[in-house]
């Protein structure tokens, strides 16, 4: 079974966007390429991705995927979208948009990683909807040198201390990268 991994950056005071939902904070980081240069490692691991609809609507404006399909970043791996809506489709890209809830999803999501982890790119609610299924196995989290008054939150679930244990720890650049092993919940 493959794992399952949120991966990804966050403000010092635990926001993963603005509220207009813009990742500027984060690009304005110095030493940025440095904290992406181990991401490739990462992504080679990878079978296949997960992510929310305004993850998904943040890349097609942000790539201007309309105009510019062949910029859809993750062309060797299938990507589910979650969504209720309908969406815009990248042409010529591995794009599954699926309803419903995530049990019920897992296995087609599972099957399609190959043997390799699931990535689960955002947002925070929808790594808390695969918590509260069992699913979520790591958190990996690069802590950029920035604060915001408000926005969108890392993870908006309780997953206490019971249930993280740290197990690296290193500095990228101006980002503190933490992995944290998430501990199945005891009923």
């Amino acid at each position: 079974m493959p794992r399952v991994i949120f991966h990804t950056a966050t403000t010092l005071n635990g926001f993963l966007a603005d509220e207009d939902d813009s990742l500027d904070w984060l690009f304005a980081v110095d030493g940025a390429a440095e904290a992406e240069a181990a991401f490739s490692a990462f992504l080679a691991g990878i079978g296949a991705l997960v992510m929310g609809s305004t993850t998904y609507e943040w890349l097609l404006d942000h790539e201007d995927l309309a105009v510019h399909p062949e910029r859809w970043p993750y062309p060797e791996l299938p990507a589910f979208v979650l969504s209720s809506r309908e969406l815009l489709r990248v042409p010529d890209a591995d794009i599954r948009f699926r309803r419903g809830d995530v049990p019920t999803l897992w296995a087609e999501i599972a099957e399609s990683a190959g043997g390799r982890d699931v990535w689960l790119v955002g947002g925070g609610d929808l790594v808390g909807q695969f918590d509260d299924a069992g699913l979520l196995d790591e958190v990996r989290v690069s802590i950029a040198p920035a604060t915001l008054p408000s926005g969108r939150p890392l993870l908006p679930r309780r997953i206490g201390p019971d249930r993280l244990r740290l197990t690296s720890a290193r500095q990228a650049g101006q980002f503190a990268e933490l992995t944290y092993c998430v501990a199945r919940e005891v009923s």
